[in-house]
């Protein structure tokens, strides 16, 4: 661009003005790119043309064409020679990485595998780089861990903003200054240094430059100009990044103010909270090193660090995916809120064949000679007799040099004799082990060629069925279980092998060999000759005609890594070598040069059977002496004269790298050079290579012969040897567009995009082909359109051995013509290939079907791609060119992966470029999106027998979560382009109609639901006399003094504290009159209740209850970790304005210690009374307020989004509270229940501190925190004690369950016993966690726990209790003996007999939801198991004098009950209001005194906060009337609106935590507008950067959404509160704020 070489800052302040006014016009969408970058242009012509007059010469032109394939730097595809490289292109843009770069040591160690070689394809990819380098994309960089948490300091915090600007303002981010090409940030990266992070050298990556933070939008003031850069300085983020991250996003994604505007702080620093401190909410996550950890909250306030590098990575995250996709989304699928259903638009661009039908291409006659044997054994038989002496093998040391030659007399010879060992030696007493026609394994080494020709050859005499397989090295070999599928499948169960390699192979500790996995048991035998014994004089193979009996089985992999047997019948083994040997020209006593494995393909058909046909010296140079000496193929032809030579492309370019170190060779005497590759599309840069190279040293352009091959066809077309001097066959350049729909279009007009291809020769001797269509129905392609090569031959397959049904599709096919008639009645084999007829029927292959990618219903071939990579060579990356790449199927579409092995000296910053540059070239040259690129550490990639990739378990691997790569690169918003069509939301028309339709459309009923009538049966004189609990109090002290109503239990299971009722009133008196005699403390002020649990915090209430104060219970600081527990007590101290501090003892200290004045200013604390030791006094007179509408307590809970509530509950309230409760859970003073709750806010602390005071039943208190150091502390308590009724959190029920899941049988010998338990309700605010407590009900089955015990209740911040399960047979039975005038005593005995007896009530409502529906706020019941179902557990029963109603929260209108809405709760104890500073009436008025917009106007109803449904049950409660069941969905705040439908993040949550066996906790957020996924690495920190693509995966394919984020962190970072609730707010400031230490972060494309 124009720009560039402009040092900005150095310019005149009007044109930087001018500058920044165009980005801020780019960054709105008031210009174009092209406009913009025309203005820019006109902007610094002046400048631009001052520097080019001053500038320099540049050294070299990054953009510059390759050097020649001879002279490039050579790669390293496997271990060889390294000769010194020519000095390749660069691409880098800075200077000083230049200089760095030269200083590195030169290696040959690999940019990439010369096979793929192709100057034309390296210039194509040189430009797709420069042109996406002039469009300046950048990539933020991954961070990953590489030092410990460096502290940012307080100093860098920002203050909060409370401006709110809109959210395209807040995405938008061009403004900050241009985006910085990948040169640039990655170059600068190698000089600049941060140490705000951990991953310190990944700061500054791609972060524009500082400017002001934007103007609101009613304020049209341009930003100021950006200022200077400087080139050492440590990177700030963008202003704008800096306001995101101060703002607080709502789900929805919008910017609005902070709820809590309080000031952020650092790990560990000290907090001074602000002067007007946060009122109703606070941010930062707990940290969970113990589930009972006593704080809330860890960190008050909202500011992010300044220097934090996350926030800044995402909006470079953002900017980047603001490029249009590729391909355009034309493409839906249409979401009808029932399925997705895939619509395809066609394209009406899309090329399309326009030729004629094609006519099958016949070969040339397959002559018939004279002297050609019968059988190819009667061909052995002939040369051993007559040229016994002559050479039929010559095999080479590993070395090269020639180890042993076998001539064709040892090999009859030996050949017989193992025929005859085979069929008569191999039982006892002659007992025939093996007959004609039975399978047998052959396993030999490549470097012992002469043992398997004896091998094959004595099978095929024996006439049993040879099946060459590799050596197997250990049990996880790659492939190795498929290996064993195909043994097993054609029935094998001898291996023959030589005593070599027998002592090879692995062995159990008593020296048998190992059962290898998946293998059939096999038994061995070595054929080396002094094992064999010679036949008697009489004893002749049958050798018969051949026939279409099965002569060998070759083994063939699949593209999902099946291994399957090919048969050949003798027939067409023999066919076979006849047509070679026609198209070849094969003759007597030639000499044959071997490199490829002659255990199959051409290396066995060409090496091993039509050389023994032809009589022909076959020099086999195996695999191991390639790696030791690449030339050595090319000295064999020399020194023997050899006719021909049999290689691959790799082959040429070994020799070609290692040419230099021969002088004297000549090949000269090549009439014939065998390419077995050469139909890939890349082979033809390699031979052209190599020609180049080795022209000089005798090697003739026309001997350069490429082949075409599968197993199934055999030999498909061959070059023929040309005559000297005639013309080179033409080559086709098609374009990849072209070819990518199916169709050949020579490419004229783009040569980025074209793809050299050159023949493979004509179609084989009495062979006929076609082309049809890869998919479907075998129909005959056209002649411009790209098929598969069908092939009818008597020289092919015959089948895959043991598969009869796989066999049909592929060696039984009839090509059909355009009306679906077959063209005749005889059998083709597909070849696997793909390609076409040329002119003069010339076959063309581009590819092969196992290496084709469909994606989006386009074709790429896996080879193209590898050759792509592999030509993005400015970063010495890739190790030996080792590239893997193929597809995996994630929602609805395949989608390309391409993994790669690093090479050891890599560093992060080459890594992540070549990465970066791989996607801009495939995306320019192949227009197709890349999903996943990984780079793997070197030699960690499953391994073929010859070196090679396996491409199908490294698929698996990738899939499982085991690939353990060391860089990753997710791309799902560039390549995931059939999501569905965000939801549009209808603007809801509200009023009586509007309700009227909506129940006859999508539901029956409104969503409605009550409990019972508070006035049925209850206690009226205990109501009536007793209005405030402190009356009920002194009643039950005077009454029933000795009534014990609490027992407190410590660790051991032991009474440590025990109240009585006068016990506790007296008490409260002592604290009271301590509290009257305190002056500066008045009727009505706010008094702090510092306890930890027990019974000193309940007669610490009441005792501010006989005082006239309010108090206000407060979880006590952590005394191993005040820094983070102890400012979240200041804060509810200070936004209570609270006038006293009553505790114990010990926390006074602990409040007035040194380390407390570290973290608070403790001078400030209001008054602290210790009640440890009070005098025995009491009150003047005890408190009784004016009227039950005055506030008793106020209730702080902080939320799980991170808000600090404090709700004001009115003696009324408290009152109607425990009557509801009493009456629910029939609690009376005969009663025990055992508790294991924290009792500092919502409905533990009613459970803790005022139920038994107004029931009087007896409350045995067991605090979480003692179960870390005796798990089985409450499940001993409810034995011991017989309790039927407790009570407790999710935190205490999953500490079981992990804790104790095990050890059943140890608490079952310890005397535990569950049977007495018949309501176990886990007390929360969230929806049941239905896993949980089925796990926890299934584990203590063995106990006695009742299946059917565990149920919930649900509260909120305006209802501390709307629903609490009880057994549904109560209800039967109160309807009925209240109908009888039967008394609440025989009541109790009644259900007492009936729970005797094991009668117990049906399950709580359980239903399946569809999750599509959901996400729509629609509720549509399914089957269980059904696809996209949640299970969801009904959340208690309704209180008595509870009423609940679905709600739209945006209309406020009823919903019916087929919609999920906010749940809104009308009752006599909900709360007053929220207890704020400034009494914010209007928030308080919104909550708790709201009205249905239509329907019911006149009741006052309170918004729960959260989302829900009403179903009626089959059940019937004590009215007679069908149960209503309400439903819990979720917190309405913490839903993410994305794509326009509405999250719940504990969907998302599970999918995630069920993705890989490594995921132990997980939390889902959202920032701006993309979603974050925390998931916490329980396994080894090699399995984190695993984890991407599978948390990628499973959200893509469950949840129809694309992840922006994935961080992998350490166990207990996600913050937890003490109620089992995820802080995920906490998590996300945390995040932002960079203190989360995280393993890996990968941002996701």
């Amino acid at each position: 661009m124009a720009e560039r070489g402009v040092d900005v800052s150095a310019l005149p302040q009007e044109v930087r003005e001018q500058l920044a006014e165009l980005d801020l016009e780019l960054s709105e969408g008031d210009i174009t790119q092209k406009g913009y970058e025309k203005k820019r242009a006109k902007v610094l012509a002046p400048y631009l043309t001052q520097i080019q007059n001053l500038a320099p010469p540049p050294a070299y032109d990054a953009q510059s064409p390759g050097p020649s394939s001879a002279s490039a730097s050579a790669p390293e595809p496997e271990p060889e020679p390294e000769p010194e490289p020519e000095p390749g292109p660069s691409n880098s843009s800075s200077s000083s990485s230049r200089h760095r770069r030269t200083r590195r040591p030169h290696r040959s160690s690999g940019t990439r595998d010369e096979r793929y070689r192709s100057d034309i394809h390296t210039e194509a990819v040189q430009a797709a780089l420069a042109k996406h380098k002039e469009e300046k994309m950048a990539l933020p960089m991954p961070t990953k861990r590489r030092s410990a948490y460096v502290q940012s300091p307080i100093d860098n915090c920002t203050p909060p903003d409370s401006s709110s600007s809109s959210d395209d303002e807040a995405v938008s981010s061009e403004s900050a200054g241009p985006q910085q090409s990948p040169d640039t940030w990655i170059n600068s990266s190698l000089h600049g240094s941060s140490t705000s992070s951990s991953a310190s050298s990944t700061l500054s990556h791609g972060e524009s430059r500082p400017t002001q933070a934007p103007q609101p939008q009613s304020q049209q003031v341009p930003p100021p100009p950006a200022p200077a850069h400087p080139p050492h300085s440590h990177s700030q983020p963008s202003a704008l990044a800096e306001a995101l991250a101060q703002a607080r996003i709502d789900p929805g994604g919008g910017v609005g103010p902070p709820d809590v505007p309080s000031q952020a702080q650092a790990r560990g620093s000290r907090v001074d909270l602000p002067p007007n401190a946060a009122v109703r909410g606070m941010s930062r996550g707990q940290s969970r090193s113990s589930m009972m950890e006593t704080a809330d909250v860890r960190r008050i306030g909202r500011g992010v660090p300044v220097s934090s590098r996350v926030s800044t990575k995402i909006q470079q995250l953002l900017n980047t995916l603001k490029r249009p996709k590729r391909p355009p989304l034309s493409e839906f699928f249409m979401d009808d809120q029932e399925e997705i259903v895939e619509v395809p638009q066609a394209d009406p661009n899309t090329p399309r064949p326009e030729g004629r039908q094609i006519i099958p291409v016949k070969g040339e006659p397959l002559g018939v000679v004279s002297n050609w044997p019968p059988a190819l054994q009667a061909a052995l038989t002939r040369w051993g007799a007559t040229q016994g002496k002559s050479p039929a093998l010559t095999a080479l040391d590993i070395t090269g040099k020639p180890l042993y030659t076998l001539t064709y007399g040892k090999l009859w010879s030996r050949s017989v004799k193992l025929a005859y060992t085979l069929l008569n030696k191999l039982g006892a007493k002659n007992e025939q082990i093996l007959k004609p026609g039975d399978r047998v394994a052959l396993v030999y080494p490549n470097s012992d060629p002469g043992m398997f020709w004896v091998a094959f050859y004595g099978c095929l005499l024996a006439e049993v069925i040879p099946v060459p397989i590799e050596v197997p090295l250990s049990r996880k070999d790659a492939g190795s279980s498929q290996v064993g599928f195909l043994l097993g499948s054609c029935g094998v169960g001898l291996a023959l092998t030589s005593e070599i390699c027998l002592k090879g192979l692995p062995k159990t500790p008593t020296g048998e060999i190992l059962q290898f996995k998946g293998w059939p048991r096999l038994k061995w035998v070595v054929t080396d000759s002094k094992y064999l014994t010679k036949p008697s004089k009489d004893w002749q193979p049958h050798i018969p005609t051949a026939n279409t009996d099965t002569a060998y089985i070759e083994y063939k992999a699949s593209k999902e890594g099946t291994v399957m047997g090919v048969a050949v019948s003798k027939v067409a083994m023999l066919t076979h070598c006849q047509s070679l040997t026609q198209a070849c020209n094969y003759c007597e006593g030639e000499t044959l040069v071997n490199v490829l494995d002659f255990k199959k393909d051409m290396g066995l058909w060409h090496g091993v059977l039509t050389s023994v046909m032809n009589r022909i010296h076959t020099i086999s140079v195996p695999y191991a002496v390639m790696k030791a000496c690449p030339l050595s193929w090319v000295q064999r032809v020399h020194i023997h004269k050899a006719r021909i030579a049999l290689v691959k492309c790799r082959d040429l370019h070994w020799a070609m790298m290692a040419h230099r170190d021969q002088r004297d060779t000549s090949l000269a005497s090549l009439r014939m050079l065998i390419v077995a590759d050469g139909a890939n599309p890349w082979s033809v840069s390699s031979c052209d290579a190599f020609l180049n190279v080795f022209q000089a040293y005798g090697l003739k352009p026309e001997v350069i012969c490429p082949c075409a091959t599968s197993p199934e066809a055999m030999t498909v077309a061959i070059r023929r040897p040309g005559v000297p001097g005639a013309p080179l066959p033409a080559r086709a350049i098609l374009s990849m567009t072209g070819l990518s729909h199916g169709v050949i279009r020579v490419n004229t007009e783009d040569k980025n995009s074209a793809l050299t291809v050159q023949d493979v020769g004509h179609v084989m001797p009495g062979a006929l082909m076609c082309i049809v269509k890869p998919d479907g129905p075998p129909m005959l392609c056209k002649t411009d359109e790209i098929g598969e090569i069908v092939v009818n031959s008597r020289a092919g397959g015959t089948m895959y051995y043991g598969l009869s049904g796989v066999t049909k599709n592929t060696f039984e096919v009839i090509p059909v013509n355009a009306s679906g008639a077959p063209i005749g009645e005889i059998p083709f084999v597909r070849s696997g290939l793909l390609g076409f007829v040329g002119p003069g029927s010339l076959i063309f292959v581009v590819g092969k079907n196992e290496g084709l990618l469909m994606v989006s219903g386009r074709r790429h071939n896996a080879d193209d791609l590898v050759a792509t990579a592999l030509a993005v060579e400015p970063v010495k990356t890739v190790y030996r060119g080792r590239i893997a790449v193929f597809s995996v199927t994630v929602f609805y579409d395949e989608r390309i992966v391409i993994v790669a092995e690093q090479r050891p000296d890599a560093s992060e910053e080459d890594s992540f470029q070549w990465m970066s540059r791989v996607l801009q070239a495939i995306d320019s040259i192949h227009q197709v999106g890349l999903y996943c690129l990984a780079l793997v550490p070197a030699n960690t990639l499953p391994k073929t027998p010859l070196g090679g990739i396996h491409i199908s378990d490294t698929k698996q691997l990738f899939l499982e979560g085991a690939l353990h790569p060391c860089n990753i690169l997710m791309c799902p918003h560039t390549c995931v382009t059939n999501m569905p069509k965000p939801r549009q939301k209808q603007p809801v028309g509200v009023g009586p109609a509007s309700i009227m339709v909506g129940n006859l459309v999508a539901g029956k009923r409104i969503a409605q639901a009550a409990g019972r009538d508070l006035g049925l049966i209850e206690d009226q004189d205990l109501v009536r006399k007793h209005q405030f609990l402190t009356e009920a109090l002194q009643w039950r002290a005077q009454t029933d003094p000795d009534h014990t109503l609490y027992v407190l239990l410590n660790a051991k299971g032991v009474a440590v504290c025990t109240a009585t009722c006068v016990q506790l009133h007296k008490r409260a008196e002592k604290i009271a009159a301590a509290l009257i005699e305190r002056s500066g403390i008045n009727i009505g002020e706010n008094v702090v209740l510092l306890y930890p649990p027990g019974i000193d915090l309940i007669a610490a209430f009441y005792g501010c209850l006989y005082a006239g104060c309010i108090p206000v219970t407060v979880r006590p600081p952590h005394p191993q970790n005040l820094s983070a527990t102890l400012p979240t007590v200041r804060m509810i101290i200070d936004v209570s304005k609270a006038a006293c501090i009553l505790t114990t003892q010990v926390l006074t200290k602990i409040l007035r210690s040194k380390e407390a004045a570290a973290t608070v200013n403790i001078k400030t604390w209001p008054i602290i009374i210790d009640t440890d030791d009070l005098a025995r006094k009491r009150p003047p007179t005890i408190y009784k307020p004016p009227n039950a509408e005055m506030i008793a307590y106020l209730d702080f809970s902080v939320s799980t989004t991170g808000m600090l509530t404090g709700v004001k509950i009115s003696h009324a309230a408290v009152s109607a509270l425990c009557r509801s409760i009493k009456l629910q859970c029939e609690l009376y003073s005969s009663r025990q229940i055992a508790i294991c709750l924290d009792p500092y806010c919502g409905l533990g602390f009613v459970l803790w501190c005022l139920a038994s005071v107004y029931s009087g039943h007896q409350s045995i208190l067991i605090p979480p925190m003692e179960l870390e150091s005796s798990l089985p502390l409450w499940l001993g308590t409810l034995s011991q004690y017989r309790i039927r009724d407790t009570f407790c959190s999710y935190s205490v029920m999953e500490l079981c369950t992990k804790g104790l899941g095990g050890q059943t049988e140890m608490l079952k010998a310890r005397g535990v016993n569950l049977s007495c338990v018949r309501s176990c309700v886990v007390i929360a605010e969230e929806r049941p966690r239905l896993a949980l407590t089925h796990s926890f009900s299934k584990l203590f089955k063995d106990l006695g726990l009742s299946m059917r015990a565990v149920s919930t209740a649900f509260g909120s911040r305006v209802n501390l209790a709307i629903c609490l399960q009880v057994d549904y047979l109560k209800f039967e039975l109160c309807k009925l003996l209240f109908l009888c005038n039967t008394c609440a005593a025989d009541l109790y005995v009644c259900v007492g007999l009936c729970f005797s007896q094991g009668t117990t009530g049906p399950d709580p409502s359980t239903v399946y939801v569809d999750m599509k529906s959901l996400r729509h706020d629609r509720v549509r019941l399914v089957e269980r198991g059904a696809p996209q179902s949640l299970p969801l557990m009904e959340s208690g029963t309704i209180l008595p004098g509870v009423r609940v109603i679905i709600v739209n929260p945006e209309t406020r209108g009823p919903l019916g009950d087929s919609h999920l809405g906010e749940i809104w709760v009308n009752s006599p104890h909900n709360a007053t209001g929220y207890y704020t500073i400034y009494g914010e009436e209007n928030l308080q008025a919104d909550h708790f005194n709201t009205k249905l917009s239509f329907g019911d106007p006149q009741t006052l109803w309170a918004k729960t906060g959260y989302l829900g449904f009403v179903k009626r049950t089959e059940l019937t409660d004590s009215s007679g009337d069908r149960h209503d069941a309400l439903f819990v969905v979720g917190s309405l705040d913490e839903t993410l609106e994305l794509r326009g439908l509405r999250y719940h993040p504990i969907d998302i949550e599970t999918s995630v935590s069920r993705a890989h066996r490594s995921i132990g906790e997980s939390a889902v957020f959202t920032w701006t507008n993309l979603l974050v996924v925390v998931a916490e690495l329980c396994g080894s920190e090699q399995d984190a950067l695993d984890l991407v693509p599978l948390v990628t995966n499973v959200v893509l394919e469950e949840h129809h959404l694309i992840v922006g984020v994935v961080v992998i962190v350490d166990p207990g970072v996600i913050p937890i509160n003490s109620r089992g609730e995820k802080q995920r707010m906490h998590l996300r400031d945390s995040f932002l704020a960079d203190q989360l230490d995280p393993i890996y972060v990968a941002y996701n494309m």
